[in-house]
Parts: structure tokens; C-alpha cells; sequence
């Protein structure tokens, strides 16, 4: 019976561990492919629009080292080497708070552009939600990843979460995906990692997880609020103030 029992929960942790690490992979293929024509593969696609100012060009080695080390921690957890893991999440930290920092200056040099955000029709100064939305929740999640490092279930869930808010801006560029022009549309795409964490829940636990309901709850209530909340007068008065600021 002991034997039994072992092999189902080796059983078990292979499956979650290929879960997490698939996840991780498929967020990595995202945000590539959504960057690959402005970031990646500039030179190649050299008709694309793409940002003049160098620090984006900081802002997307920032962003693309916490998808490649998101994948990295998550193999290093597999291959049982949680020590290496606790301490690559320096790293990650590190990382983090420059995403955080170079989000926040990228999102107002981009709404202080005549032109606004590039290939985004909405005014710049309401489509600013948008990003720093996307920057307060990956803030939080990740703090809270950082608090719950010792539960390993809460953790690994905070910080796919964290990166899940990265993915908007990924699928927003992604072709075809562009041509919308509804942010409700690469909403709705990243949005399906949360779906797959979902599922997973309730696969293995029979419910959904804590982080799972409250925080993909919480990403996912907060799209069509803050679309709501970026035409208000109140909000306009905001990013008037924030972005004159960065002048």
C-alpha cells in the first residue's frame, strides 16, 4: 500500500511539475511572439512600428529575462533544486522592481507621445489605465508571491498570476490580434491562463485555490473597470497630473 501510495504522489508532483513548467513555457512563446516583430526581430521588421526612445529597449530585456527566468525557476523546481530556486528569486526580485520602475516611465513617456502608444487608437491619456493597471497588479501579485514563499502552492499561483498581467500587451501585438483593436480581445486571450490554472484546480483539488479565485478574480474584474474608469473625468484629471510629471 506504502508503495502505492508513493507512486501516486510522485505521480502527482510530475504532473504538477509539468503543469507549471508548460505554463511558464507558454507565456515565454507569447510574449515572444507578440515582441518578436518590434523587440526580437527588429531588423526584420523593420516597417513595424517600434519605439525610439532606448528605454524601452531596456524595458523589453527587463521584461523578457522574468519570462526566460520564470521558465528557469519553474525546471529548477522540477528537477528538485529548490535551493538554486530561493536563490535565483533574488534575481527575480531584482528584475522585478526594475520592471515595475521601467514600466511606470515607459507607460508615461508613451502618453505624452503626440502620437500616444504605438498602433493604439484610444487617447493616450485613457489607454494609460491600461498599463498602470497592468504594473499595480503585477506589483501586488508579485509581493505577495514574495510573502507566501514558504507555501509553495500560493507562491507558484502569485507569480504565474503576476505574469499573466505582462500578457495583454504580448497578445495586443500579436498578429491579426492588432488589426482589432479591442482591448477586450488580448484581455479575453490572457485571460485563459487563468482559465488553465482554473482547471487545473479543480482536476487535482476538487475546487479552486484561494489565489486562484481572488486573484485571477480580481485581474479579471478589474478589465472592464478600469475601461470604465479611463473616460472619467476623474481619471483624465489623474493622468493629466502623472504624465505632466515625466515632462
Amino acid at each position: 500500500m506504502e508503495n502505492i501510495a508513493a507512486r501516486g504522489a510522485r505521480s502527482r508532483w510530475i504532473a504538477e511539475r509539468r503543469f507549471f513548467t508548460g505554463m511558464a513555457i507558454a507565456m515565454l512563446l507569447v510574449a515572444y511572439v507578440g515582441f518578436a516583430r518590434s523587440f526580437f526581430l527588429r531588423p526584420v521588421f523593420p516597417e513595424w512600428p517600434s519605439p525610439s526612445e532606448p528605454i524601452f529597449y531596456v524595458h523589453g530585456v527587463f521584461f523578457s529575462a522574468w519570462c526566460v527566468l520564470l521558465v528557469l525557476q519553474a525546471i529548477l523546481v522540477g528537477v528538485g533544486r529548490t535551493d538554486v530556486h530561493r536563490k535565483v528569486g533574488v534575481l527575480g526580485m531584482v528584475i522585478a522592481v526594475g520592471m515595475v520602475i521601467l514600466g511606470v516611465a515607459g507607460a508615461l513617456i508613451a502618453a505624452n507621445r503626440p502620437t500616444g502608444f504605438n498602433g493604439v487608437p484610444v487617447p493616450p491619456l485613457q489607454f494609460l489605465v491600461v498599463p498602470l493597471f497592468d504594473i499595480a497588479f503585477f506589483s501586488a501579485f508579485v509581493g505577495l508571491g514574495v510573502a507566501n514563499r514558504a507555501n509553495p502552492q500560493s507562491h507558484k499561483r502569485w507569480m504565474v498570476l503576476a505574469t499573466v498581467t505582462l500578457l495583454g500587451a504580448a497578445f495586443a501585438r500579436w498578429p491579426y490580434v492588432w488589426k482589432v483593436g479591442n482591448p477586450f480581445a488580448y484581455f479575453g486571450l490572457a485571460d485563459l491562463f487563468i482559465i488553465a490554472l482554473a482547471i487545473w484546480d479543480f482536476r487535482t483539488r476538487g475546487r479552486l485555490h484561494p489565489v486562484t479565485r481572488w486573484g485571477g478574480l480580481a485581474l479579471i474584474v478589474s478589465q472592464p473597470a478600469r475601461l470604465a474608469l479611463a473616460g472619467t473625468p476623474a481619471w483624465l484629471a489623474f493622468a493629466t497630473w502623472l504624465t505632466g510629471l515625466a515632462r
